[in-house]
């Protein structure tokens, strides 16, 4: 990685490639880019692309970063990695077929690939068109739209052009950034992540992953967390199409230098992300489309792999509300993984198929933290569904699970303070409450949760006295008669009997009684002991022992004591040896 830092360059757009094997995906590349995505010598050797690969170029201003996938049934699991960090609404496909073969097997596995995904900005290129004649050309082009009715790349252009004579590279280049400027700017939310596709150590640089940019910007110094076990890490430095920068919007290829972590602690699939703005997760609840073309039901039984992002992963499945999903129908399933992931409602999917080798679906992800057992869950797209579900939900805590950064306007739930109620919980709480506050007595708040609490906290007709609660404005008998005793008893108050300790613990957690040094006074016993330390240093401002005080008060010194230290504390009194001297506070 160059030291020529740049702060000031625009995400390039991002197109991926598609197509058959030997179609001339990578040679297109090169073609437009002078640069070989073909990286190892082992596909030099064989004229194979095997891995992923990238180039850059610029047209007319604009900048285009592309991955060039293999096309090879092997090699399907690289393949996806590449697309499956797609941002569908900000990049792009160059999705190519060989004029000499027209469509084979993986043309279509990958046009479904690219489908389950949500592809929807592409070009087609008939490549090798210089090994044709025009009625090949013609043929070819007119059953590609029969081919492609009904998916992303139905009405999508179709340029002929040849790598090696370079005919229709000029046209291909101006579909290609008419495509871009269709494509939405990347939104910023502050959250962000980039799936890992590729990991290697520079030097001077240390351990470096690439991948394409989404959901945040990232800048130099900024502490990141890296893979399922969120190690943390900081970015050391940030490259993007050829430029060191300070900082990278999202939406483009990064390459991030990072420091704290080795490399033998990174792989493919693991995900560098912000810390504490994503929820992860080992089990989710999607929707599912089975491919039309599956020649079997798709049920939980059998060995699939969950891609993801650009992590492939051995998973579990459980249809929902039926046994199986017949071929291109879609459906509820609940997905277990081994791994946590950073993945979030809306992130899109392909489900493979490991003992047969095929893929069979792709979806969305709907919930991240599902809490209803398997027999009854129905996910939606609802984001308030995960407060009916539950009743109620911390507000930041649903943020983190939907990756929003406020609650919906539109959202079906009820605020109050920091929680999110369903319109049924709060029906079902305001019962309970109003139940419990039938007696005088009121209800210990301790017994309350914390969102009966802001509940109760939030209606006008109901108070919290000390410990209890309590309609607003209610008296209760229990206490006005132990004030009673407590205000007849002056400076010498009684014994607390035990039915009566909850509602004296009640009185002084209001103030209506003080306690101090275990002993429980009312207010005027403390006002009345103040008037005689008043008079005593008024006649002595030398002071009083506590001897004095406790004949004026006509008490003894077990109420004496904590009477005098109540004064201390109030700063009516201050200690000197074994004296009482006036405090800053005895005139007011």
């Amino acid at each position: 990685m160059t030291r020529n830092v740049d702060s000031a360059v625009e995400p390039h757009r991002v197109v991926v490639t598609a197509g058959h094997v030997d179609h001339g995906k990578s040679s297109l590349v090169r073609a437009l880019t002078g640069t070989d995505p073909d990286r190892l010598a082992e596909e030099h050797r064989r004229g194979l692309t095997l891995e992923l690969g990238f180039a850059f170029t610029e047209v007319d201003g604009r900048g285009l970063s592309f991955v060039d996938v293999p096309g090879h049934a092997r090699y399907v699991h690289n393949m996806l990695a590449g697309v499956g960090a797609l941002d569908r609404d900000s990049s792009a496909v160059l999705f190519v077929v060989a004029a000499d073969e027209g469509w084979m097997a993986q043309t279509e596995e990958h046009l479904r690939i690219l489908d389950l995904l949500g592809a929807s900005h592409a070009v087609i290129a008939l490549t090798r068109v210089d090994l044709v004649d025009g009625a090949r050309r013609d043929q070819v082009t007119a059953s590609l739209a029969t081919r492609v009715a009904g998916t992303f790349l139905q009405g999508a252009p179709v340029v002929p052009v040849s790598s090696v004579t370079g005919e229709g590279l000029d046209a291909l280049r101006e579909r290609l950034v008419a495509t871009a400027d269709d494509l939405a700017a990347p939104t910023d939310r502050g959250r962000a992540r980039l799936w890992v596709d590729r990991v290697f150590t520079a030097t001077g640089s240390g351990t470096v992953v690439t991948g394409t940019l989404t959901g945040g910007s990232l800048a130099v110094d900024d502490a990141v967390e890296v893979g399922p076990r969120r190690r943390s890490a900081r970015v050391r430095g940030l490259q993007s199409n050829g430029h060191d920068l300070l900082a990278v919007k999202p939406g483009g290829r990064v390459a991030i230098a990072l420091s704290g972590i080795d490399r033998a602690e990174v792989e493919r699939g693991d995900a560098v992300i912000s810390p504490g703005r994503w929820w992860h997760t080992t089990t989710v609840d999607a929707s599912l489309t089975v491919l039309t073309e599956l020649r079997h039901d798709l049920s939980r039984r059998g060995a699939f792999t969950w891609h993801v992002g650009s992590r492939a992963v051995p998973v579990r499945i459980r249809v929902l509300g039926a046994e199986a999903l017949s071929p291109g129908s879609t459906g509820a399933v609940r997905i277990h993984s081994p791994v946590a992931l950073p993945v979030l409602p809306g992130d899109r999917f392909v489900l493979r198929e490991s003992g047969r080798d095929e893929t069979v679906a792709g979806g969305v992800v709907l919930d991240v933290d599902p809490v209803k057992r398997a027999a009854s869950a129905r996910p939606d797209d609802d984001p308030a569904r995960p407060v009916r579900e539950r009743g109620s939900i911390a507000v930041d805590e649903l943020l983190l699970r939907l990756g929003l950064d406020d609650v919906p306007e539109t959202m079906n739930a009820l605020r109050i303070g920091d929680w999110l109620v369903s319109p049924d919980e709060r029906q079902r709480i305001d019962a309970h409450l109003d139940q419990a506050t039938n007696d005088p007595a009121g209800a210990d708040v301790a017994a309350l949760n914390e969102v009966e609490r802001a509940v109760a906290e939030s209606r006008d007709d109901l108070e919290i006295a000390g410990n209890r609660l309590r309609r607003a404005g209610a008296e209760n008998p229990e206490e006005r008669r132990v004030l009673k005793v407590f205000r007849s008893a002056g400076m010498t108050p009684p014994d607390v009997a035990d039915g009566d300790r909850r509602v004296v613990g009640d009185l002084v957690r209001s103030g209506a009684l003080v306690r101090s040094e275990g002993v429980t006074f009312h207010p005027e016993a403390i006002d009345a002991a103040i008037g005689v330390a008043r008079a005593l240093l008024g006649a002595a401002p030398e002071g009083f022992t506590v001897s004095t005080f406790r004949e004026a008060t006509g008490t003894t010194r077990k109420f004496a004591l904590p009477l005098l230290a109540e004064l201390d504390r109030r700063a009516v009194t201050r200690r000197r040896d074994d004296q009482r001297i006036a405090g800053p506070r005895l005139t007011e």
